[in-house]
């Protein structure tokens, strides 16, 4: 009892600063003046039809990619067969769409995801159609059956099985700034939420949390699915889980990006919770026997010139005397972070692509920095970084999958390097 309260006492001791700047974002939103996003937004136009209607649409779409096939074939019944089969195809789509509020795996719109998916089938359909001339018998026609049964199965796993195997993954750190010979720290990373509702995956983040024992946790932001950073019972549960976490040197929280964790919906959840939302901030946290650490967390806003500006002032503020972790939601300030000598940074934002394909990894990053830091560890001189794959999934269009790329969570141990 007596180390709980020493450990509650050292944190009450520990001193805050917070930037006196301005907190307003750009005019400019970078995220949504980018392709990415006005892809998903046109994907989403769909959701204002009525069901009839994108029934109607899609059959049109199977009926097109038989047109294509007879163009390029001239084989009329096996075109109509693929038609049908198509129909067939995006029928078990929507179905299994439907199904996912009902079972509690996600809550995107049905009728945006399925013209989604439709992309990968009728662009399969189009490459068979292309070499079918070449093909002899029926092959072309079990080729196109084997490439749609496979993407049937990889939708089932991304959409019920991937999302779901959250794991923990132990990373080490080093510093010359802790002493030699001092206890490691143990900083748990939380990133990307995204939140719609409360679902099996949230449980086990607060149970991985209770198990890492860690000596204190961050969270880099996005706790909001971007389809519901305005609905009062999403806030609420993104509330009601934050509330839960809870470490001996405390929770601190950045904000993400500025379309997702919307600042007028999103600061108001940390009212009376007992998390440091640190915006330009900076605070040291005494964590005992000699050890020390600063955590350094602003807003991101993606817009590249002012946020390497505002680290450069929280650097200049902060500590130089006890290791710097930066909690920042994008890996975006990476070169920056090099040049102030940031001792580790964590971050998320990318999801690691969310949909990983061999041999090509990632398909979107969502990053200004494209590929260059994706996903996981990378050192370069003092500086350590790591992207988490995050938590959650996009909103919007985007279907609530992950492929080859599986949820985490990150547990640091942050170790003296005798420097």
């Amino acid at each position: 009892m007596s180390s709980q309260a020493d450990k509650r006492q050292t944190m009450q001791n520990s001193t805050l600063t917070q930037e006196h700047t301005e907190l307003n974002e750009p005019t400019l939103n970078i995220l949504e003046e980018g392709l990415l996003h006005k892809v998903m937004l046109f994907f989403h136009l769909p959701t204002r039809l009525p069901a009839v209607l994108v029934i109607v649409l899609a059959l049109l779409l199977a009926g097109f990619a038989g047109a294509i096939w007879f163009l390029i074939t001239a084989d009329n019944p096996m075109a109509k067969l693929v038609s049908v089969l198509l129909v067939l195809f995006m029928a078990a789509d929507m179905t299994l769409l439907l199904t996912l509020p009902q079972q509690k795996v996600s809550f995107g719109p049905w009728k945006a995801q399925l013209f989604v998916l439709a992309v990968p089938r009728l662009a399969a359909t189009m490459g068979v159609a292309l070499i079918a001339p070449w093909l002899s018998g029926n092959w072309s026609l079990w080729l196109f059956l084997a490439i749609q049964v496979a993407g049937t199965a990889a939708f089932i796993r991304g959409y019920f099985i991937e999302p779901f195997k959250l794991r923990m993954t132990a990373v080490m750190a080093f510093t010359d700034r802790l002493p030699l010979g001092t206890e490691p720290i143990k900083v748990l990373h939380i990133s990307d939420l995204h939140v719609e509702r409360l679902t099996d995956r949230e449980a086990r983040v607060l149970e991985l949390a209770q198990e890492a024992k860690p000596d204190l946790i961050v969270i880099s932001g996005d706790y909001v699915n971007l389809s519901y950073n305005r609905d009062p019972e999403t806030l609420r549960q993104v509330r009601q889980l934050l509330s839960q976490l809870s470490a001996p040197y405390g929770v601190f929280a950045t904000l993400g990006s500025p379309p997702v964790d919307l600042r007028e919906t999103v600061v108001p959840i940390f009212d009376g919770l007992n998390i440091t939302l640190l915006r330009h901030g900076w605070q040291k946290v005494d964590l005992g026997n000699g050890r020390c650490l600063t955590v350094m967390g602003m807003d991101c806003s993606h817009d590249l010139p002012v946020d390497a500006g505002r680290l450069a002032r929280l650097v200049t503020s902060a500590p130089q005397d006890a290791p710097q972790l930066l909690v920042y939601h994008s890996p975006e300030l990476m070169p920056e972070a090099i040049e102030h000598q940031i001792d580790l940074y964590v971050c998320g934002h990318t999801h690691g692509g969310q949909v990983r394909l061999p041999l090509v990894g990632p398909v979107f990053t969502s990053s200004q920095l494209g590929r260059r830091f994706v996903m996981g560890l990378y050192r370069y001189g003092r500086t350590t970084l790591y992207v988490s794959r995050g938590i959650g999934l996009e909103g919007l269009s985007a279907p609530r999958v992950r492929f080859l790329c599986p949820p985490e969570m990150t547990l640091f141990t942050i170790m003296s390097n005798g420097g």
